[in-house]
């Protein structure tokens, strides 16, 4: 069997990542250069490159010599009013890229040197950030479609589709010509019409061939200008070693065992759709491993700052 280069491809190793980023002089240029690739652009009122700098408490800043306003390169971003050096949070995106499993909050906290708190925090930060650079994701031609859920049953709770403790997802996979995984899109969504419709509309574009099993919410992707591909396979390993579909029931099968292997307690209906942004930041962008973690400095840096409160409402998926 050949090898599969996009799964043995170096990344980006710890002693480059520590050459490149190992200062917090360094993560501050890389931040810098993420955030005003052309040049200083005033965030008020969008003045380009006429500015002056100073420092405050060891952080740069920038004057607009138009209407004034100072801020640092972290203002009005996900790492704004951070009290952590910016090394612990290059190392934090280093770990969340590169690492072959998820990473818990529990192993940020032993790697990081900070407390659990801290580290959740950071993570969900993290994932927060996935989450709005995917949110635009689409995806057109062949895609697989399948239904799934995460969680499980509750001792003394109801089994099967109506478990208490069971977060419906929808996981959507585009193929090449010859069959092969190529981008992703997951979504927490209940199995319903009016659901599907919305996901199509904001994750799939035509030209499209939706092939799915016989799940009913799927059909409305013929209305939606699709072709329908539907293949009625019932249960059990027969459906799920259904060459149709190994693609979506490959991927399937990675997010739980990444899930299941990774962390013990999950709070899915609350906090499944970051953990979902994460599995599809991570699938789409796999082909380049050494870019990745670039790839989420720039939507770090493109995401409004996320004070901990909104972190820890999130969104409640039923």
């Amino acid at each position: 069997m050949p090898m599969n280069r996009v799964q043995f491809q170096k990344g980006l190793s710890l002693p480059e990542f520590m050459d490149r980023y190992g200062t917090e002089e360094q993560c501050e240029r890389a931040l810098v250069s993420a955030r005003w690739p052309g040049g200083f652009v005033c965030p008020v009122c969008g003045v380009m490159q006429s500015r002056t700098t100073f420092r405050r408490e060891g952080r740069l800043y920038w004057q607009c010599s138009g209407c004034q306003y100072q801020c640092s390169v972290t203002s009005g971003t996900v790492f704004e009013a951070t009290k952590l050096p910016l090394t612990r949070w290059f190392l934090a995106m280093q770990l969340l890229t590169q690492a072959k499993n998820n990473v818990s909050a529990l192993e940020l906290t032993r790697q990081l040197g900070v407390s659990y708190r801290t580290a959740w925090l950071i993570k969900h930060k993290l994932l927060q950030a996935m989450a709005l650079a995917e949110s635009e994701r689409q995806l057109t031609g062949r895609v697989e479609v399948d239904d799934a859920y995460l969680g499980g049953e509750r001792s003394g709770g109801k089994a099967g589709r109506g478990s208490e403790n069971k977060v419906p997802f929808v996981v959507a996979v585009q193929t090449t010509e010859d069959g092969r995984a190529h981008l992703a899109c997951l979504s927490a969504r209940p199995f319903t019409n009016e659901a599907m419709k919305e996901f199509i509309a904001t994750s799939m574009g035509l030209p499209l061939t939706v092939v799915s099993d016989g799940l009913g919410c799927f059909t409305v992707a013929a209305s939606m200008g699709a072709v329908h591909d539907r293949e009625v396979t019932g249960g059990g390993k027969a459906s799920v070693l259904n060459e149709k579909f190994r693609a979506v029931n490959t991927l399937i099968g990675n997010v739980k065992t990444a899930l299941t292997g990774t962390y013990h307690a999950i709070k899915f209906a609350k906090y499944g759709y970051r953990y979902l942004a994460e599995v599809q930041f991570r699938f789409n962008r796999r082909y380049d491993m050494r870019a990745m973690l670039g790839s989420l400095l720039r939507a770090m840096v493109a995401t409004p700052k996320q004070p901990e409160r909104g972190i820890r409402v999130a969104e409640v998926h039923r």
